[in-house]
């Protein structure tokens, strides 16, 4: 009987919320405001652009292996994939963020930080995550979808975690200067569709 396929929609659905992380990375308003502030965000959003790519796409190569009756090894080997690619995806973000320097505005340096940290401690988690993907056991069907289950609600506690520092990284002027940006324009409407 195929009995990975109910946890790995679970999976499925725990990682559609990860993607909205990055996708926090752009704003909704525009406002005119300063030149050094406006610099800042299109070398921000310019960086966020190929991530959000690439975390687009290890989401859809999970999605996909959810649908298909793929087998559990075929599931690890997708599954660790896209991990990793998260996990370098979310490390180049937090770079990105910390060459730009602190956005021109009260608190920037500190906002940075945590921005930063918060990029560094998710991409440290997704790589966390593909080392326990690894050591599933693929020759157990039932010990594998125990496994994909745990990860699962890992995830799902990363998606929800993930937020708050870019959120703070956000608002007021910094939101509104990457609003603007084209870049962070595209990371927004390439990402699957979810509330933020």
């Amino acid at each position: 009987m195929e009995g990975t396929n109910p946890v790995n929609k679970k999976l499925a659905a725990a990682l559609s919320g990860g993607a909205v992380l990055v996708l926090a990375l752009s704003g909704c308003s525009s406002d005119d405001g300063d030149d050094k502030l406006n610099s800042w965000a299109e070398q921000v959003c310019d960086a966020v652009q190929p991530q959000a790519k690439k975390i687009e796409a290890a989401n859809a190569a999970i999605q996909k292996e959810t649908s298909d009756n793929s087998t559990p090894a075929e599931v690890q080997k997708t599954d660790a994939q896209a991990f990793q690619d998260m996990s370098d995806a979310y490390k180049a973000i937090g770079a990105a963020v910390q060459k730009a320097g602190a956005p021109d505005v009260e608190n920037g340096a500190k906002k940075q930080q945590d921005a930063v940290k918060e990029l560094n401690d998710i991409s440290s988690s997704y790589a966390s995550l593909k080392a326990q993907v690894d050591k599933l056991d693929t020759k157990d069907q039932a010990k594998f979808a125990d496994g994909l289950k745990d990860i699962a609600t890992e995830l799902d506690k990363l998606s929800q975690s993930g937020t708050d520092a870019l959120k703070t990284l956000e608002e007021g002027e910094v939101g509104k200067a990457m609003a603007k940006q084209q870049s962070c324009k595209a990371a927004a409407s390439s990402a699957p569709a979810a509330s933020s």
